[in-house]
């Protein structure tokens, strides 16, 4: 007669390793079909993860120039004292959260200015236009200043002479962070050459001259969506 013995029961240690061997296995496949599904190797999951860009992480210190118009030889025109044009430094270039999280400019806390090198232009005498913005709200903001945002526009009376923008050539975005309280201007000026404008005389060699003799002109601007707080008044010789 054969004597059966009792089974011998295992420790609860053993019990646990097994249950843990089990948990590994468990994750190590989860882990694996995680990979085979996401493949954060691939470079279209680097930019699904990454951070949303910031077009033109930058402060602002001056205003582009748009292309197409004739600069000027001078650096900047002369302006009131107590309205200079800042300049950030380079240790306050404003990080990408800060342009993320600044809210767009406004014509509520953004003015937004024509500017004529003179007021008086003798005959032959061509005149120099710029763009000053100030931020008088109490926090940063954002604003496309590229020159595909920007419009110079030369009147007299019902009559429109000019438009910066029906000869403009590489028109370009550039986003950038006005502080609270900071005044920027255009780099550059821009000089209009006393002739009317149009999109069918760009590559005119003559275009109609501007009358003088005391003849009056005004000049708007328009930056980023905010029209100039009225007109520069300018007088053509």
């Amino acid at each position: 007669m054969t004597t059966q013995h009792p089974r011998r029961r295992h420790s609860p240690a053993v019990y646990r390793r097994r249950r843990l061997a089990v948990l590994l296995v468990l994750i190590l496949i989860a882990a694996g079909v995680w990979l085979a599904i996401a493949q954060p190797w691939s470079s279209k999951a680097q930019t699904r993860n990454a951070p949303p860009p910031v077009a033109g992480s930058t402060g602002a210190t001056s205003l582009p120039v748009p292309t197409g118009a004739s600069p000027s030889d001078t650096p900047t025109p002369t302006v009131e004292a107590d309205a200079q044009p800042t300049t950030v430094p380079p240790a306050s270039t404003p990080t990408a959260h800060a342009m993320a999280t600044a809210a767009p400019c406004t014509p509520a806390n953004v003015a937004v200015d024509a500017v004529t090198d003179q007021t008086t232009y003798p005959s032959g005498q061509s005149p120099k236009f710029s763009i000053r913005l100030t931020n008088h709200g109490s926090t940063d903001c954002t604003m496309n200043v590229g020159t595909t945002t920007q419009k110079f526009t030369v009147t007299s009376g019902s009559d429109t002479w000019w438009r910066s923008t029906d000869c403009q050539s590489e028109p370009s975005d550039m986003t950038v962070l006005i502080k609270a309280g900071q005044t920027v201007q255009s780099a550059t000026p821009i000089v209009w050459d006393r002739t009317r404008s149009s999109v069918s005389t760009c590559s005119a060699t003559t275009r109609p001259k501007a009358p003088g003799g005391g003849a009056s002109y005004h000049l708007a601007v328009e930056i980023g969506g905010i029209a100039s707080n009225g007109t520069a008044q300018f007088i053509l010789y």
